[in-house]
C-alpha cells in the first residue's frame, strides 16, 4: 500500500459539487463525535439529546447524521450544493479530503480524485496544513470509536 506523498503540498480547492456530501450507504455516513454534537447543539441552541433525536440515527452503535430516503443520500444540511451548517459542520467534513484512509494512493487515484472535482485545482495546500487535517481526522475517529454506543440487554 503506497501512501500519497504530500511533502510538496497538494492542489485542492472546493468546487462546490456537493459530491462529498452524498453518501454511498454506510460508506458515506457523517459520523459524529461528542465534539461535533456539542458544536451542533450550541449552534442550533438546543440540547445534544434534542439534536440527536431530530437529526441523527445510530447504526452499529455509531451516531451519524440521519439518512432520508427522499434525499438520495444527500446530507440533510446540503442546500443547493452548499453546506447550510458550515460554521458547525462536523470534523469529518472539515478535514475532507485529507482523511488518513484517503491518503492511500489507490484510494486517492481511484476514488477521491475521480469523485472530487477540487483535487488538482486551486493553490497547493501545504504539507503542514495537511498534517493538521490528518491529525484532526485521527483524533476525531478515535473519539467516535471511543463513544460507540453499546446496547446492553
Amino acid at each position: 500500500m503506497t501512501t500519497i506523498d504530500y511533502k510538496e503540498g497538494i492542489r485542492f480547492e472546493c468546487q462546490g459539487s456537493g459530491n462529498c456530501c452524498v453518501s454511498r450507504d454506510s460508506y458515506g455516513f457523517v459520523y459524529l463525535s461528542p465534539d461535533d454534537l456539542k458544536r451542533f447543539a450550541d449552534d442550533f441552541n438546543i440540547s445534544i439529546d434534542k439534536f440527536k433525536e431530530k437529526y441523527c440515527q445510530i447504526t452499529d452503535g455509531f451516531v451519524h447524521l440521519i439518512e432520508k430516503n427522499n434525499l438520495n443520500g444527500k446530507c440533510i444540511f446540503l442546500k443547493q450544493n452548499k453546506c447550510s451548517v458550515y460554521k458547525s459542520r462536523p470534523s469529518q467534513c472539515r478535514t475532507w479530503p485529507f482523511w488518513n484512509e484517503n491518503m492511500n494512493s489507490k484510494v486517492w487515484n481511484e476514488d477521491i480524485s475521480i469523485n472530487c472535482p477540487g483535487i488538482g485545482k486551486g493553490s497547493k495546500i501545504k504539507s503542514d496544513t495537511i498534517k493538521k487535517f490528518l491529525k484532526e481526522d485521527f483524533k476525531n475517529e478515535r473519539l467516535i470509536l471511543k463513544n460507540r454506543i453499546i446496547h446492553q440487554k
